[in-house]
């Protein structure tokens, strides 16, 4: 998973490497994070998302962060700042983790890419990158590169064509490659839910090389395309599932905790919150019908209010509504629950469902 970030401001004033291309390509532009980047192209949002599901497409995900950490104390300043435990993995390998303030709060969730023994890549969500660099250090060489995302199980076949090192590199793996003569680095990581290669490559050469996957047989897709991937694989949003006065154990994400390790920031509130429990969870929910949820949407058991959806939308594989939401923990809801949705004035009826939505879990109706 890759992390991303949707408070769009009313202008954007930063440009993706491949932005030309996306404008050739015929790409309905947004801003989105302070970047003016592609909401979709002329197939559209959902024939894109489709085509990730079954073939591959490829994202310019370019807005997110890139901070550079280099030199011998690059692990000790990332171990004692962020939740995961670097000594589950090394060199050549990614992590997901979060930036916590003291009470716990999710400030930003992040990919570490850890390119070489004294070298890491932390990739924040867009609008945040000046937040983490001011909690890591470390250079912001996000303007020297593009990322691009090529994703579905078709992927690493059209990317071979391109890049077929790149298109080798395992899951949550790390590698750096030589493009054309272009130094680049390629990770198994993605946030579709799908097999996939994120190629962070030099903003000179970007260009040719989406262009190049492109004419491989990738679909080029944008963040209307990523948004609703990541919701069927009930992957977190920054903004939405995660921020502000929302902790990973709220958000189902112990996992990403190193509770074995020494002290990083926020680890006591989130030890006490482990001790009590958390007042609310992150839950699924499928609706009836196409008419698709929204965030701020109320939910309802019995007709109290027992939580608030978080992401909502159409699932184009589902073909119904789906949506992420927390529910208060006394309410004592469990998959197959019945509530009902306040959207718009009108109630929408919904089931608490296993995550992620897709691919469905066996036995599910």
């Amino acid at each position: 998973m890759a992390a991303d970030e949707t408070t769009a401001p009313e202008a954007a004033d930063r440009r993706s490497p491949l932005h030309e291309v996306h404008l050739a390509l015929g790409a309905k532009m947004v801003p989105f994070g302070g970047w003016e980047m592609p909401l979709s192209y002329p197939n559209g949002t959902v024939a894109e998302h489709r085509v990730c599901r079954s073939d591959a497409v490829a994202f310019d995900v370019s807005h997110l962060g890139t901070v550079r950490l280099e030199g011998s104390d690059a692990f000790d300043v990332l171990q004692g700042a962020l939740t995961n435990d670097l000594h589950r993995i090394g060199p050549g390998r990614a992590q997901y983790t979060h930036l916590l303030d003291e009470e716990a709060s999710v400030l930003d969730d992040i990919i570490i890419w850890w390119v070489a023994p004294e070298r890491f890549d932390v990739m924040p969500n867009a609008s945040n990158t000046s937040r983490v660099r001011a909690a890591i250090g470390g250079i912001d060489v996000t303007a020297e590169r593009a990322v691009i995302a090529v994703q579905g199980p078709r992927a690493r076949e059209r990317l071979a064509v391109v890049a077929p090192e790149a298109a080798a590199v395992g899951r949550f793996r790390v590698l750096e490659f030589d493009w054309k003569g272009a130094p680049c680095v390629a990770a198994g990581t993605g946030y579709t839910g799908e097999d996939g290669v994120e190629c962070a490559v030099p903003a000179e050469q970007a260009p040719a090389f989406f262009e190049a996957v492109v004419a491989a047989g990738a679909m080029p897709a944008g963040l209307g395309a990523r948004d609703t991937l990541r919701l069927e694989a009930a992957l977190p949003l920054h903004g939405h599932e995660l921020g502000p006065g929302i902790t990973p154990l709220q958000a189902g994400l112990g996992w990403v905790v190193g509770w074995d390790k020494s002290e990083f920031t926020g680890r006591a509130a989130l030890d006490a919150e482990r001790e009590t429990g958390p007042r609310r969870r992150l839950a699924g929910l499928v609706t009836e019908g196409r008419q698709p949820p929204r965030e701020g949407a109320v939910i309802l058991a019995d007709g109290q209010m027992v939580g608030t959806v978080t992401s909502g939308n159409f699932s184009p594989m589902l073909e119904c509504g789906i949506a992420l939401g927390f529910v208060d923990t006394e309410a004592g809801l469990t998959q197959g629950d019945s509530v009902a949705l306040e959207v718009r004035g009108r109630s929408l009826p919904a089931v608490i469902s296993p995550t992620p939505f897709w691919p469905p879990k066996k036995g599910a109706s």
